[in-house]
């Protein structure tokens, strides 16, 4: 049983638009935060003189704690009130920025982000799962989910944008402030504007199986951020493995509990099951691509940072449009057909990005991304949908929330192990280069990443030419054998998603109009 409070039938009017654009403003902010601080780091550095330990949990704390409460939130969501949490979480988000923008120590701050990216891990599920209750109908659902998916996409692009300015004029902390007014804004328009949603039969949270899920996705994501950062060791592996064998824990309780945290039942939905392999997937291969692209732009095309951050927003700016496009192509082609179809373009993207990386063509770079964009965008927000729109009305909290968590875990995923993948093909070939010109740390350096031998032929000047090339080649080398890797598997993965979406034929007919 579930209680919808003030649910709209039929088409949508005024109120509901208006609750959309409230909802995204909000998904606006808090995908900012995940990168509105690249900036502010040198002034945060100045004004608390943090260790370099505590610079890293500063950055990466906020994303830790969002990722291992998505879950928790979404599926209290669905107990208490999504509204509700969502109205919780706003108040705690603006809480949290006004104390992090005025801590006064590392500890502090760090603190502060912490309260954020928990306050943080109530606005995705619950946003998501209330556009859902908000449009009945199904072509107005698909273009709200990609006005949802663009206030994310246009987050991750503006946030570093935004915090420039401030910080040209303000305090560092002003980073924080301006999440405020948005959230006051929200938690006094919300009451009015969103329904409220929750299920009427739902029993209580189980703590255990809260404490698990954390211990499950926190360790896991740690651990592939490292291998990602510092390379695929023993100790950076442990923590994944520890987090793996957690995760059976947490499993096997959700199996016995009257009232799961996750109700595994819904794994059983093919709609729903496929939807969530390919959209982890998706973000995996593109997250991991995407990282190959920020080091290829500076290290191996020489750009600045600035320089490469100016192009790289070009194929953000394909993101932004396609996200708010993309029901378009739901709508006329039916939600398979268009993930099918993304997934071969995602799949042409890959194999374009491999062969321009191959011929170090910035052009060709820059036109392979937006290529990804296009099949890419797509296909995130319309299986998104299906994720959200398969579940149960009363578990569309937790849906919103898994969804989510799959997210986090193909970036983390992505980055990591197509990461590694380079970086083995790039010290394959550089162990046979002829580097005994080089002080034999320099060579170390050089051999073990390409930004080592960027570093050391800055010192060396002209004579380090040959083997930099050498270098440069080797990454781009890496570079396009992860690209190709991608291509064949997002081509693999449109043909058994095509077979799982066969057992669930309803698919199309509620979303082709």
């Amino acid at each position: 049983m579930h209680t919808p409070l003030d649910t709209p039938a039929g088409k949508a009017g005024r109120r509901e638009w208006v609750g959309l654009a409230i909802l995204s403003i909000a998904c606006l902010i808090y995908s900012m935060d995940l990168s509105v601080l690249f900036l502010a780091m040198p002034a945060i550095v100045t004004d608390l003189d943090p260790t370099a330990a505590e610079l890293l949990w500063i950055n990466d704390i906020y994303g830790f704690m969002v990722a291992g409460f998505l879950v928790t939130m979404g599926t209290l969501g669905d107990r208490i009130g999504r509204r509700k949490v969502l109205l919780l979480g706003a108040s705690a988000f603006g809480a949290a920025s006004i104390f992090a923008a005025f801590s006064t120590s590392a500890p502090m701050l760090i603190v502060a982000r912490a309260c954020l990216g928990v306050a943080g891990a109530t606005i995705a599920p619950s946003t998501l799962s209330l556009v859902v209750n908000l449009f009945a109908d199904e072509g107005e659902r698909n273009r709200a989910i990609g006005v949802w998916g663009t206030a994310f996409a246009l987050g991750g692009l503006i946030g570093p944008l935004i915090g420039g300015v401030l910080l040209q004029y303000f305090h560092w902390g002003s980073v924080f402030l301006i999440n405020v007014p948005v959230m006051l804004v929200l938690v006094a328009a919300a009451p009015f504007l969103l329904p409220e949603y929750r299920s009427g039969s739902a029993g209580r949270i189980d703590l255990p199986s809260v404490a698990l899920s954390l211990a499950t996705v926190l360790p896991v994501i740690y651990g592939f951020k490292k291998v990602a950062t510092e390379g695929m060791t023993v100790a950076h592996l442990l923590p994944v493995a520890v987090g793996l064998a957690v995760g059976a824990l947490f499993v096997r309780r959700q199996q016995r509990l009257a009232d799961p945290l996750i109700d595994l039942a819904l794994f059983r939905i093919p709609a729903f099951t496929a939807s969530l392999l390919v959209n982890l997937a998706g973000v995996f291969f593109v997250f991991g691509i995407f990282l190959f692209q920020n080091q290829y732009l500076q290290l191996v095309l020489g750009l600045s940072p600035l320089e490469a951050a100016l192009w790289s927003g070009l194929p953000g700016l394909v993101f932004t449009v396609m996200s708010l496009q993309a029901y378009r192509i739901t709508n006329r082609l039916g939600s398979v057909r268009t993930v099918l179809l993304g997934l071969v373009v995602n799949a042409f993207g890959a194999a374009a990005m491999g062969i321009a990386a191959y011929e170090q063509s910035l052009f060709g770079v820059l036109c392979a991304s937006g290529l990804i964009a296009i099949g890419f965008v797509p296909v995130i927000l319309t299986t998104t949908g299906l994720i959200v729109g398969s579940a149960p009305p009363e578990r569309t909290g937790a849906a919103s929330a898994i969804s989510e968590t799959g997210a986090e875990f193909g970036g983390a995923l992505g980055v990591a192990l197509l990461g590694s993948l380079g970086s083995v093909v790039y010290r394959f070939e550089m162990d046979g280069a002829n580097l005994d010109g080089l002080p034999p740390p320099m060579a170390e350096s050089s051999r073990s990443t390409l930004a080592g031998a960027v570093d050391a032929a800055r010192s060396l000047g002209e004579t380090a030419a040959p083997w930099l090339d050498l270098a440069r080649g080797s990454f781009s080398l890496g570079f396009a054998v992860s690209c190709a890797l991608a291509a064949v598997t997002l081509v693999l993965l449109a043909l058994v998603a095509r077979r799982v979406y066969s057992a669930a034929p309803a698919i199309e007919s509620n979303s082709a109009h």
